[in-house]
Formats: structure tokens, sequence, C-alpha cells
């Protein structure tokens, strides 16, 4: 975790001196500077690259959904996850427009997927499965810290071993998991300190009654983990006991592109609560993070004023996937292309600002 190189504020000073010489109003592009500055200093140079750009889809099933936490049934994670490799779920379409790569990822769908049945769709498949699934965290432990680890360095290797060696430089997180609210509700709680009510939202879109049975059910499970935890619960502890196979796997993805200095594009809830996880783990990676959009998901404000990152957008998203991420690559990729291809006063022959 060490390895994470902290951000130097010389590169930072040095965007801003370079961009106060671009043709426009000081700071008239908002925060597409900021964005600048940001990818100036993980890059070490003024002229930042963002492509090539993947999105790292995580999939794998909680065994908390056996409660009836979600609109919809376990095997629709399964489905959604062949969606995934036939090319047709939105984040499929929304990557495609941004020339993102998509990376699918099963880390523990309940249904085994066969990626030869697609092969072409997507193009890279991995199958990392730690289990089919984690346990109903209400009634024990969601994993062992054996399989907390192994998630978590599954998530490492997939960009040590795929990512890295194609180049990548920013890395878009997304997720797909029935009843992964519930445990990213109970993360956030965990984790911040929050109130369950006021950090768990509705997920797939359940009715007030099943909202209630939701609260309830994480109050529960967190009484029964943590009631002789104090108040300072550590990341991978918080994993064991109530996470997911899938948030493990973002948080060590995150943790690895991080020390390979690569943008990390946070989407919505999932994706915010495994780098909350990768910065307490190693809070050097805050700095090569992004947060794409404000989810409607109640637990996605306090997770983001926890790692204190203002979103770039809010649309009202609520999918997951890293759509929200993907979306986001189009401002990152402009932000860097301020940087290089923007004239400056002298090379343009326009007078600068008047004294």
């Amino acid at each position: 975790m060490n390895s994470i190189p902290e951000l130097n504020p010389t590169w930072f000073q040095r965007a801003a001196d370079y961009q106060a010489r671009l043709t426009m109003p000081t700071g008239a592009l908002g925060r597409l500077l900021e964005l600048g500055r940001q990818l100036c200093a993980v890059q070490e140079t003024l002229q930042p690259r963002t492509e090539p750009a993947a999105v790292l889809v995580m999939a794998a099933d909680h065994g908390v959904s056996e409660e009836g936490v979600s609109a919809y049934p376990t095997e629709v994670t399964g489905q959604m996850t062949a969606n995934f490799l036939r090319g047709g779920a939105a984040i499929n379409v929304l990557a495609k427009r941004q020339g993102a790569r998509v990376l699918v990822v099963d880390m523990g769908v309940q249904q085994p997927i066969s990626p030869q049945a697609f092969a072409g769709q997507v193009e890279w498949v991995a199958d990392l499965a730690v289990a089919r699934g984690t346990h109903n965290f209400v009634k024990s432990p969601a994993m062992t810290m054996e399989q907390a680890e192994q998630a978590l360095a599954a998530g490492r290797r997939i960009v040590a071993e795929r990512l890295a060696p194609a180049g990548m430089r920013v890395l878009a997180l997304g997720d797909m998991g029935i009843g992964n609210t519930t445990s990213a509700s109970a993360l956030t709680t965990a984790l911040t300190g929050q109130p369950v009510a006021a950090v768990t939202g509705r997920g797939t879109g359940i009715d007030d009654a099943g909202w209630k049975r939701k609260v309830a059910l994480i109050e529960k499970a967190l009484e029964r983990h943590f009631s002789q935890r104090g108040n300072r619960i550590e990341p991978m502890e918080a994993l064991r006991a109530v996470g997911g196979f899938e948030i493990a796997g973002l948080a060590g993805a995150a943790l690895e592109a991080a020390g390979r200095r690569m943008i990390v594009v946070l989407d919505g809830f999932i994706s915010s609560v495994a780098g909350l996880i990768a910065v307490r783990m190693a809070p050097a990676a805050r700095g090569y993070m992004i947060a794409a959009h404000r989810s409607v998901e109640a637990g996605h404000t306090a997770i983001l004023q926890t790692l204190d990152l203002n979103p770039l957008f809010d649309l009202g998203l609520r999918l997951g996937e890293g759509t929200g991420a993907a979306l986001a690559l189009n401002l990152i990729h402009s932000a860097a292309d301020i940087m290089r291809d923007m004239g400056t006063f002298e090379k343009a022959g326009v007078s600068g600002r008047g004294k």
C-alpha cells in the first residue's frame, strides 16, 4: 500500500501557471482546468494523455439478497453479466461512445457464466470468482478474511496483468450484483459512522415497506458484527463482515491503478464505497480519484463527503455498471486535450490580460 506515491504539489502549480497562459480569461473553463491540473500531477507532465481508458465491471452475488432487499431476484446478476458479455447493456453502449474498453470480471456470480459463449462481444473477460456469492451477513459474516484478501488481490491482479500491460491511463470502475446496495449501505455506516437510515436508499426500486425492512436488517447485522468494536472499524474487517466480493475487488483495482499512476474514476455508490476502502488502506490513493457523478442513492453523498470529492455532474443516475464513470470520460479526455492542444497567448499572437 505504501507504493502509491503522493501527488507532488509542484505539478499542480506548474499546470496552473501554464493554464494562465492559455487563450482564455483566467479560469474560464472552470472544472475542466481543475481536472487538467490533477491529470498533470498524476502523470507529472504538462502534456497529459487519457487514452486508452477502460471500464472494469466486477460482478458478484450477495447472500443478503435472500432477505428480500431487492426488487429483483438473485439470478438477475448472472443474466445481466451475460448481457454485458453480449454487448447489450447500458455500459457497453456508453463505453463504446467514449472509445473505452470494457472488462467484465466474475468475482462471485451465483450462476457461473461461460465467457466463451460470448467471444468477441467484450474485448477482455476474466473469471476470478472467490465463491458463488457471499453469505447472508444478517446471519453470519459475508466472507472469511481469507476470501476478502483473495478478492482484494484479484482486483489488483486484473490491473497488473490485463490493464497495465495494455498501457491503460484511466480506469473507470463499475459493478453488478443484486443486493449490493445493502452491502454498500452497511459498509458506509461501518466506515463513516452515519446512521443506517441516512445512508440506505431504495436500490433497484423497493417500496416503503421494503426500505424499512432493509434498514432494520442492516442495523441488526451491524449490531451482530460490530457491537464490541468501538468507533474505528478497519476496512478489511468491514469487508469481511458485510462486504461483497465485487466491492473488495474494485478496492484492490483502485489501489493497483493508483500505484501505477492511473486515474481512477469512481462511478456511483458501490464503486465509491470501494474507493473509500482503498483510501482507508492507502490514503495517497485519494489523489488519483475522480468522482464521476452524484447518485440518487442516499449513502453516496456521505461517501463523497468522507472522501472530499466533488462529483462532476448529477444526472439522477442510479444504474451502476460504471455508466456514470463512462460518461465522465468525455470530460476527462477534454481536460487533457485542453492542456495539450489549446494555444497560448504567445503562440496564438493574442494579447493577454491587461495590467
